[in-house]
């Protein structure tokens, strides 16, 4: 179906900056003196574990929130001297929907765009684009208690582009959907980018900013840890890994030492081991390549160790995440999968 998602206005070079931002509450520092910078017409990926201060930076960002310190502009606005101009160039999506369950779709985007001092006419119009652009249009007198939660997300989402803003602020917006429904957000998202608006992710699913990022900033415990594209990030790891699993946790020490071991006589770092312990995986730099697998199957035999897995494979964002915070991106595990519809 073709987009028919009203253009953002034109924002030209960085459309977010963050300089030294800070925020603690209490004697916690969930912002440590971050900056980033989005280019207009990009999507930037914040990633993070739970707690690393993703969200308090959308927040901040979105005016919800003040800073102890530091500043931000968004679309060139001074977030902290001109909320109402920074609420007036932007939409946010989370991760519960902002929209009310006793109405109907239709209802609930004629409401937000009379919010926005829209006419009656005007707000039921671009309710109509909205419902057609995010397949709700059968759904649309239907009231909010029926709906699946994606399609609730999906309505969330059109919410926010009631006035096309230039810039967006995604904060998971697809923790709990199941795969279909996630993989036809991303789909929106994606649209959004081509019709020049600039987006800010937060995101658990490291797939998701894999596939959507053209920027990812890593935070850790409010601080800046990484940065750069995708590639660039994985490219830090080095080439191939050798990638085993076991079956019980009481094999992952055994597993170590003679990863430790192979990567030495195949060529590889003597280190660098990552271990998944949810899941007994375990991977290893390993710069023989296919050529040194049958050697590093014949010392894991020799070593006794029973495999569910063994695969040779380039770094992931998995891997990235996993060395930088030292533990795998934690989906999270109280959001139950809803159902797409």
């Amino acid at each position: 179906m073709a987009t028919i998602l009203r253009k953002p206005p034109k924002t030209t070079g960085n459309a977010v900056v963050v300089e030294g931002l800070k925020k603690s509450f209490g004697k916690t520092a969930a912002l440590d003196g971050i900056d980033l910078t989005i280019r207009a017409g990009t999507v930037l990926g914040l990633l993070g574990p739970n707690g690393a201060g993703k969200t308090t930076a959308v927040r901040i960002l979105t005016t919800l929130l003040k800073p102890d310190a530091g500043r931000a502009e968004v679309a060139g606005i001074d977030v902290l001297k001109d909320p109402e101009g920074v609420r007036a160039v932007i939409g946010l999506t989370g991760q519960n929907a902002a929209v009310d369950e006793f109405l109907t779709g239709r209802e609930n985007l004629v409401m937000f765009g009379q919010l926005y001092r829209l006419s009656h006419r005007s707000a039921k119009a671009r309710a109509d684009e909205l419902l057609e652009r995010f397949s709700l249009m059968d759904a649309a007198d239907r009231i909010l208690k029926t709906y699946s939660g994606g399609m609730r997300r999906r309505l969330d989402l059109a919410a926010s582009l009631i006035v096309s803003p230039p810039v967006i602020f995604l904060d998971e917006p697809t923790t709990g959907l199941d795969p279909r429904s996630r993989n036809g957000m991303w789909e929106v998202i994606q649209d959004l980018v081509n019709d020049g608006t600039t987006v800010l992710l937060t995101t658990q699913y490291l797939e998701e900013a894999d596939r959507l990022a053209d920027s990812i900033v890593v935070v850790d415990h409010g601080k800046v840890i990484a940065e750069g594209t995708a590639d660039q990030l994985k490219s830090q790891l080095g080439g191939e890994r050798l990638a085993i699993s076991v079956p019980s946790g009481s094999d992952l020490e055994l597993a170590e030492r003679t990863l430790l071991q192979i990567a030495g006589s195949t060529g590889g770092e003597d280190g660098g081991v990552q271990i998944d312990t949810v899941s007994n995986l375990l991977t290893v730099p390993f710069a023989a390549g296919a050529r040194g697998l049958p050697e590093a199957v014949r010392q894991l035999d020799a070593a006794g160790l029973v495999l569910t897995d063994l695969s040779l494979r380039r770094p992931t964002l998995d891997d990235v995440f996993l060395t930088l915070t030292g533990h795998v991106a934690e989906e999270d595990a109280d959001a139950s999968t809803e159902n797409a519809a």
